[in-house]
């Protein structure tokens, strides 16, 4: 593709490459920025709405359907979110994800003042919209990105929600004593600064996101020395992917047809549900070892270092060693965390915290490597449904993961699960390695 000069450009030319160029980097820093804010509200959402719901309710079984509603919102928002940005460009899909999370805080803030839980929980399901939108955001970065570069900018959007993840809860603090100040209900200061953060987001996405990146990658396709271009095949108007890309069914039908996707797919689904499996059912284990909060939330931060921190490193390898390569490498550091985590006893949280770092950096390897592979192997016109599909999936197995890992962590021990994991783990790696083969 020709650059456009300057100073001959005519309104609907095709993007030249230096303008395409300029407006990737300029969108990598919009959606970063967005998830930093994004990520504060849904931090400090996840830590403390079980606390509150628990306070509510006076009932300890029930704060752990906080986590499950909020799971089951990111679920429920992936394919709408997705369809939107498939019919009116990622700013849409977006605004609709941030929008539907902003709800669900104004919703929870009057549950937390009437003293109802059932109430909160039917906010939390629209809080979760935040995670879908977060999710999204990653394959936003790679709608322009040039080929072999897809996963290092993917990367460098997961990478910012790590300033949101470990400055969120820390401000929870101050924002109750702020909320107490205003005159509102105690416990609502959580969900205030979740507010802010996601009005913050919405406010980003709307405003600074233009011009949209799905929309210009449309346009540029459709220039004429792109038409050329084997395997990328023209799709509609602008922002638009198709008269069936829109559909549940038409994404299971590109799934099928494109090994690489499914395979990613598969990837991503089996990272998330190891991750979410082994990370859930870890602070239950410590515990009955008699570790502290403070013990327990050491460990759990020094996990969730594990998944966002090295992330670029993550993207930089994927694109230079190839997607795969990397997938498969991810299976075997989250074999090693299963059999450190589960072969540790529930005092030897040295063994436990390692276990749980590696369990990270297998996610980050999962999600980094098998998004960038999922973008590249869908014709651009059927993308942005197969990436709802994705994260409806990963969600979804997430969540079933979630409740199996209970299941047995309660009737076996959490050395089984590590077990349990294990074996899914080497499995999917090995049939990954196969397939490349």
């Amino acid at each position: 593709m020709t650059a456009n000069p300057t100073n001959t450009a005519k309104p609907g030319d095709p993007p030249g490459e230096e303008r395409i160029a300029a407006v990737q980097r300029r969108t990598l820093t919009v959606l970063s920025a967005a998830q930093i804010s994004g990520g504060i509200g849904v931090a400090v959402g996840l830590t403390f709405s079980s606390v509150t719901v628990e306070e509510l309710s006076g009932s300890t079984a029930l704060s752990g359907l906080a986590g499950t509603a909020t799971v089951l919102g990111a679920a429920l928002l992936a394919l709408p979110t997705a369809r939107s940005s498939g019919r009116g460009g990622r700013r849409a899909g977006l605004a609709l994800a941030y929008g539907c999370a902003l709800l669900g805080c104004l919703v929870s803030l009057l549950a937390v003042g009437l003293g109802s839980w059932p109430l909160l929980l039917a906010g939390l399901v629209l809080f979760g919209a935040a995670s879908a939108g977060g999710l999204a955001s990653r394959y936003a970065a790679t709608d322009l990105s040039p080929p072999g570069h897809s996963a290092r900018h993917l990367s460098l959007v997961v990478w910012a929600t790590t300033v949101g993840s470990v400055t969120g809860p820390n401000l929870a603090g101050p924002a109750e004593r702020f909320s107490a100040g205003l005159g509102l209900p105690a416990g609502s200061g959580p969900f205030a600064l979740a507010l802010l953060g996601f009005a913050l987001a919405l406010g980003i996405i709307v405003i600074a996101l233009r011009p949209d990146p799905l929309l210009l990658a449309h346009a540029a396709l459709r220039a004429p020395d792109a038409s050329s271009s084997p395997g990328t095949p023209v799709s509609g108007p602008a922002g638009s992917p198709g008269k069936g890309g829109r559909t549940f069914r038409t994404a299971w039908r590109v799934l099928r047809g494109t090994p690489a996707a499914g395979r990613a797919l598969v990837a991503i689904a089996v990272s998330h549900t190891a991750m979410v499996s082994v990370m859930s059912m870890t602070p239950v284990h410590l515990d009955h070892g008699g570790s502290t909060y403070t013990v327990i939330g050491i460990v759990i931060s020094l996990h969730i270092a594990g998944m966002y921190v090295l992330s670029p490193v993550v993207g930089w390898l994927a694109d230079r060693a190839g997607r795969t390569p990397v997938l498969v490498l991810g299976m075997g550091l989250l074999l090693a965390a299963a059999v450190l985590a589960g072969g540790a006893g529930a005092h030897d949280v040295t063994q436990v915290t390692a276990g749980l770092v590696l369990l990270g950096l297998g996610w980050s390897c999962g999600l980094i490597s098998g998004s960038a592979m999922l973008s590249e192997a869908v014709p651009l016109e059927h993308r942005t449904p197969v990436q709802g599909l994705s994260d409806l999936l990963m969600n979804v197995c997430g969540a079933t993961g979630t409740v199996i890992a209970g299941v047995i962590v309660g009737s076996l021990s959490y050395g089984v699960l590590g077990a349990a994991v294990a074996v899914m783990v080497t499995v999917t790696g090995a049939w990954l390695a196969l397939a490349r083969a």
